[in-house]
């Protein structure tokens, strides 16, 4: 059955590559809906989806934006527009994957459209900037980015080849059988956060979850990570939750590699999602340097390099108190009941007794702090193991489903 490909691309200038684009996925089989992303050039190809369209579906005509154009009044305009076209017709199942042409302006433009789009539909982005870093772009979606190595402008040997593998790639997407549809039922999909210090434990997790008939997803804690979990509370996919890992608070206070941002630790709080609670990761930061460079700051601290980029200090107690204030402020938003887990043996693989990292004394303070200040609804439970003890994790699922099943 034909699979419809929508193409996000300005056809004041990338003409040439969108006819080429049209003819590549009709030969695939497949139908492509041209969608006119440009402002302020007339299109040198017919789209199927005027820009005057769009603009009209982003709340301002074209000819007013064309009054006195600039990319900072367009933008946001024409983005909203596609976004809720391209919604609109998933939604409806009349358009099967999107696939998006740009530089610098047209990679921010399409992206950000990508962003707003469901997960598990098929984004594809190609792109003259995907070789350097695309963090801004992607954000927690699953954009896939293609380099285009070239510019992107006019067709030559080259660049047909390179567009011809995306419209391949985005038929081939688009044809695939396995859907991302979640039903509605009695158990809800548990989302997980572990870092690489506690994956021995999230295993246990999920063996453990498994066999209590609960299917878990789970999120690599390094600030994309958690954000993502959160984003697919926000949609009503993830209905539960073990936050196993809070290495992206830590690193969120000193503004490092793995910072959750500011929103992190709230979402299933204000949503009143089951939760429970781990502080894995949480003693050290992750902080990317030049190989093998310790930061100044970081000298007179134990220390462990997770890989030749990676500098991991251990956090003393002063510097784990303000981690737990951090902490502390995020779970204000929790109002219903939660369980906040304490491995007093070490929050993760480093951290253990003869580990590089144990550290008992700022473990204890960090310990005291959360203790004398969680809310009144999230019980402690305190534990004489390490945050991987295969006792120490069946406690928490233990817990999680107790909280579902109260639910």
């Amino acid at each position: 059955m034909n699979k419809t490909i929508a193409l996000l691309i300005t056809l004041d200038t990338k003409e040439q590559e969108a006819a080429f684009l049209v003819d590549e996925i009709k030969k695939l089989g497949d139908l492509p809906l041209l969608m006119d992303i440009g402002v302020v050039g007339e299109p040198g190809t017919p789209p199927d989806i005027t820009r005057e369209e769009i603009a009209l579906e982003g709340g301002k005509p074209i000819h007013e934006l064309l009054k006195n154009p600039t990319r900072e009044e367009a933008s946001p305009v024409m983005v909203q527009g596609c976004i809720k076209i391209l919604n609109r017709k998933i939604m409806s199942g009349e358009v099967d994957a999107v696939l998006g042409l740009g530089g610098t302006q047209g990679t921010s433009t399409c992206c950000n459209i990508m962003q707003a789009l469901p997960y598990g539909f098929p984004k594809i982005m190609v792109s003259t900037i995907a070789a350097g870093d695309m963090s801004g772009f992607v954000g927690i979606k699953d954009i896939t980015m293609m380099f285009s190595v070239s510019d992107i402008l006019r067709l030559n040997p080259f660049t047909r080849k390179i567009l011809a593998n995306a419209a391949a790639a985005a038929s081939g997407m688009a044809g695939v059988e396995t859907k991302f549809l979640m039903e509605k039922g009695d158990k809800p999909l548990i989302g997980m956060t572990n870092l690489g210090v506690l994956t021995k434990g999230a295993i246990e997790a999920i063996n453990y979850i498994e066999e209590n008939g609960y299917e878990v997803i789970v999120f690599h804690a390094v600030g994309s990570g958690g954000r993502a979990m959160e984003q697919m509370m926000k949609e009503g996919i993830i209905g539960a939750v073990f936050d196993y890992a809070m290495g992206e608070i830590a690193d969120d206070v000193w503004h490092v590699l793995r910072a959750g941002g500011p929103e992190r630790l709230t979402v299933a709080g204000k949503l009143g999602i089951p939760q429970v609670l781990c502080p894995g990761g949480a003693e050290h930061l992750g902080i990317l340097v030049e190989e093998h460079e310790i930061p100044e700051a970081f000298r007179d601290h134990k220390q462990v390099f997770h890989s030749p980029v990676i500098f991991v200090p251990r956090l003393n107690s002063e510097e784990m108190i303000r981690v737990a204030d951090d902490i502390l402020k995020r779970l204000q938003y929790t109002k219903n009941k939660a369980y906040f887990m304490f491995p007093l043996k070490g929050v993760g693989r480093y951290s253990i007794p003869g580990g590089v990292l144990h550290d008992p004394e700022a473990d204890a303070a960090f310990f005291d702090h959360l203790r004398k200040n969680l809310p009144a609804n999230i019980e402690v439970v305190e534990m004489d193991t390490h945050a991987e003890d295969p006792v120490f994790v069946k406690k928490a699922v233990d817990l999680l489903i107790e909280l579902i099943e109260e639910n």
